[in-house]
């Protein structure tokens, strides 16, 4: 079979009917990646918004209140039901946590929660998108160090700012060490990126079991959101008994945090933690594994 390149050339074409069946460790079916996205917003921006009327006003009091809801309360309330079903967060951070909301980090860090890079804050002047190489590498780098010096370790994982990138992006994220990206969400299994040197991968993320999208841009309650990831799961579930699948869903805390839409979050969660065969990991985990078994 002749190989076949995506339009970006970034990675290889591959129909999942043509792989060697993908295997999980213990026999799972699925591995179950929650992505909590915890950003700062500055007061003086415009961000994600509720209520997009007051958005052009500053300071935007209105969204911005709603917004730091997510890392005051919704986000707690998130980790409780997390830890009563034994999920583990992959938490997309913006560096600026680590200074804004530093009990974030502790907390997460007890729970031995992942870490990946998601940019320096939300404000658009921080996003990659139309940066010169110079300045993309030093954006990565200032994130990359920051985590590092607070953590301990490397970061191994980088989701962009709204998933955005330049034609640089992977391989000055491999230059750097980066070991996955998340923001090609074309596969529910991982796969090798085409780099200059070093190695990276994709990690699966997803823009429809995701609450921004689905809640901000399709208009679904949070009952329906919980339908979707209990939907998701049954359909995967049954694909890996043959061939494994890893499923990601993607939070924020200012949205499914909220007490109306947390109780069919927790209702998934609990749905999905019942079944045998399942893997409730991270994205560092489900890299470490496709690194160890598929590379």
């Amino acid at each position: 079979m002749s190989k076949q390149l995506t339009q970006t050339r970034r990675y290889d074409y591959s129909p999942i009917i043509d792989r060697k069946p993908m295997k999980l460790p213990k026999g799972a079916r699925v591995a179950i990646v929650p992505y909590i996205n915890i950003e700062h917003f500055p007061e003086d921006i415009p961000g994600t918004a509720l209520v997009p009327g007051t958005a052009k006003f500053t300071p935007d009091t209105l969204n911005y209140g709603w917004r730091d809801y997510g890392n005051r309360v919704g986000l707690w309330r998130m980790m409780d039901m997390m830890d009563r079903y034994g999920y583990r967060g992959t938490v997309c951070l913006n560096s600026d946590i680590i200074r804004e909301y530093p009990r974030i980090i502790e907390e997460g860090e007890k729970r031995k929660w992942a870490w990946i890079g998601h940019g320096i804050n939300n404000a658009p002047a921080n996003f990659l998108a139309g940066k010169d190489e110079a300045e993309e590498r030093e954006i990565i780098r200032t994130v990359l160090t920051e985590m590092e010096k607070r953590l301990g370790r490397k970061t191994k994982g980088w989701l962009g700012p709204f998933l955005c990138e330049t034609f640089n992006t992977p391989d000055l994220l491999a230059e750097l060490g980066v070991e996955y990206l998340c923001d090609f969400t074309a596969d529910d299994q991982p796969f090798k990126f085409n780099v200059k040197k070093g190695s990276l991968i994709s990690v699966p993320y997803t823009v429809d079991l995701n609450d921004i999208p689905a809640i901000m841009n399709i208009g679904v309650s949070g009952e329906q959101f919980g339908d979707m990831i209990i939907d998701q799961f049954d359909v995967l579930y049954e694909e890996g008994k043959t061939n494994a699948r890893i499923m990601p869903i993607c939070l924020h805390t200012f949205l499914v945090g909220q007490p109306f839409r947390a109780k069919h979050l927790e209702r998934a969660f609990k749905y999905m933690a019942g079944h045998e065969g399942v893997w409730l990991t991270t994205g560092d985990e489900v890299n470490d594994w496709y690194r160890s078994q598929y590379m």
